[in-house]
């Protein structure tokens, strides 16, 4: 049966009833029983054909189409908005397309999640493929009879053992952002005070600075008793890897400048603000993706494994807190994100100028 048959039915028998009740009272004609026969079918078909044509029969066409397409597991089909009804029908049809809307969300994302995972499979290989030949290289001339020239074993030897040093500071660094993205390492917090980090940081950092004449220095020369809830171990990492990798990729000559202020919801911003060769804009998005390089031969001569952003946003993450970059090209670029101040000591930070601002 289709809905003009039902509408044909329920209009007749509406019409029906209707007469009958009309034809108990004697002073009703039988052309006025004839007219409320015809108007009320007429009536009662349009009021039926159009209350299941749009109403219920639409509704379920549109249920079947989705379910169709579901069973294909094909959940590209249009939302559909949801209007303030009291349609049972209608309700189900719009759980219907919200349910299809978020199987396709979770259907792109374990794409881009495939796609990442083949491309940090190719990268960890390439990675680790590196060091490793390397290292065999070396050994592999040694044993062909290199070993017996003392010059050339101490050199060949040397090469061997920074490769292999490599390769374990990669091992480290993945272990190390595993164990972050998986929630394993938590954070120890304690009350630590930010500048005598960053002066630990500068005095590693400083034959490597001096190479290139490049100047570490802080904003304000009267920073003091900066205290944050943090976990020192990984806080001190954050700080050398943005520090250093200013270092590694500034100008001879250049500098390099810390800044703490003092925001109106009890935190500290730190800045780590260069006048470096900047960092091009279609790279900012991807700089905190594991392996990732802006300019990989470059960064090859330089060393490291691409990691070093990866885990300082893994830390900063774990810490309940965000770091932004701003850059321009050849003008610099300014690193920045925020900790929790610790109440316990008096926090004492005096008005700056910072040089990111600049950036």
């Amino acid at each position: 049966m289709n809905i003009r048959t039902i509408s044909l039915f329920l209009a007749f028998l509406v019409a029906l009833i209707s007469t009958a009740f009309l034809s108990l009272f004697p002073e009703v004609s039988s052309w006025a029983l004839l007219s409320n026969l015809t108007i009320t079918f007429g009536l009662s078909y349009l009021l039926s054909f159009f209350t299941f044509e749009f109403l219920i029969f639409n509704e379920v066409n549109e249920l079947y189409q989705a379910l169709e397409k579901m069973k294909k597991k094909d959940f590209k089909f249009i939302k559909k908005e949801t209007r303030a009804t009291l349609q049972p029908l209608h309700k189900l049809n719009s759980q219907v397309y919200d349910y299809a809307a978020f199987k396709q969300q979770e259907i792109d994302e374990l794409k881009r999640l495939e796609i990442y995972r083949r491309e940090f499979l190719a990268d960890v290989s390439h990675e680790l493929k590196t060091p490793i030949f390397a290292a065999q290289g070396y050994l592999l001339t040694l044993l062909e009879g290199a070993i017996d020239d003392e010059n050339v074993r101490e050199k060949f030897l040397s090469k061997a053992a920074k490769s292999l040093d490599g390769l374990n500071k990669l091992v480290k660094d993945l272990l190390t952002l595993s164990k972050l993205e998986a929630g394993v390492l938590k954070m120890e917090l304690e009350e630590l005070d930010l500048y005598e980090i960053v002066c630990d940081v500068f005095e590693q950092l400083e034959e490597q600075a001096a190479e290139k004449n490049i100047s570490l220095l802080f904003a304000e020369e009267n920073y003091k008793d900066i205290y944050v809830l943090a976990d020192y171990n990984r806080i001190h990492q954050v700080m050398m890897n943005l520090i250093e990798n200013a270092v590694k990729y500034g100008y001879e000559g250049g500098w390099v400048s810390v800044s703490f202020t003092e925001t109106e919801n009890e935190y500290i911003d730190i800045a780590i603000a260069d006048n470096g060769r900047g960092i091009p804009k279609r790279h900012s998005d991807r700089i905190f993706e594991r392996f990732y390089r802006i300019e990989k031969s470059r960064n090859k001569e330089r060393g490291g494994s691409g990691l070093g952003l990866a885990i300082v946003k893994q830390i900063l993450d774990a810490h309940q807190s965000k770091i932004e970059v701003r850059s321009k090209k050849k003008q610099g670029t300014a690193f920045r994100f925020y900790l929790k101040k610790a109440f316990t000591q008096q926090n004492s930070i005096m008005p700056q100028i910072n040089h990111s601002d600049n950036v």
